[in-house]
């Protein structure tokens, strides 16, 4: 496959034709929490930190909960019979860890009951235009994962031709969704980000909007951008409108 060639192709596009869209929906009839991914990524989070997370996102009907690989075990347990996913991160928070350790940690969380991976580009590859390890990165988690995986392409660092790149070499190796942000980096998502992300995918992979996402009007602005899943450590405050 001639990657190279298809991150061109859609960069030239981008600048003789691009218009970026806002998406119609009824926000009356909205269930925003199946939006959320009930977050907390903090390295000072605690079990019980994590199990209160968890009786949150059953209470409220959220999406997922989203943690660290080494909770997977646990919120896994806390959430069976439930319609809510278990969801990690791989490769978490710089993205630049070697292929084989992202595919190691990929087939550990899976095995031990993840239902979605959330992993970080290698963003420094991307920037030097290594488009086939870039893609050959997201396609070996693809193929160990089993599961949806979601590619955190970490918009704060990225030119725009950049974060096209990263969103056309996401649909190519498989993934199911491109995602804004860590959380990490130096700003989360952006309604012009999020846009963007959801026209270089041509809208047949799905956009995570993350990081910063705080408000009800937030979820709601990233979702009239073409975000299907928001995710926030404040799932609770935005159902509440509070």
């Amino acid at each position: 496959m001639d990657v190279k060639k298809a991150v061109t192709e859609k960069v030239t596009l981008f600048k003789e034709s691009y218009k970026p869209e806002v998406v119609a929906f009824d926000e009356s009839n909205l269930m925003i929490s199946q939006y959320i991914d009930h977050t907390n990524l903090k390295p000072t989070a605690t079990s019980d930190e994590i199990k209160n997370l968890c009786k949150e996102a059953l209470e409220y009907g959220f999406k997922g909960v989203c943690i660290n690989p080494s909770y997977v075990p646990l919120v896994s347990s806390m959430l069976k019979g439930s319609s809510t996913l278990t969801v990690t991160v791989i490769g978490f928070p710089l993205g630049v860890t070697s292929t084989e350790s992202k595919v190691y940690e990929t087939k550990w969380a899976v095995e031990n009951g993840a239902d979605e991976v959330d992993m970080v580009i290698h963003v420094g590859k991307l920037k030097e235009c290594d488009y086939e390890y870039v893609y050959n990165d997201i396609k070996a988690v693809v193929s160990a994962s089993k599961v949806p995986v979601k590619v955190i392409i970490e918009t704060c660092y990225l030119s725009d031709e950049e974060k096209i790149a990263a969103c056309v070499l996401s649909k190519l190796a498989g993934a199911k969704f491109v995602k804004t942000s860590t959380g990490f980096g130096t700003s989360g998502a952006k309604f012009e980000d999020v846009q963007l992300m959801r026209w270089a995918v041509d809208g047949e992979i799905e956009v995570k909007a993350s990081g910063g996402i705080k408000t009800y009007e937030d979820a709601i602005k990233m979702i009239s951008a073409g975000a299907t899943r928001i995710g926030t450590s404040s799932g609770v405050s935005i159902i509440l409108k509070k």
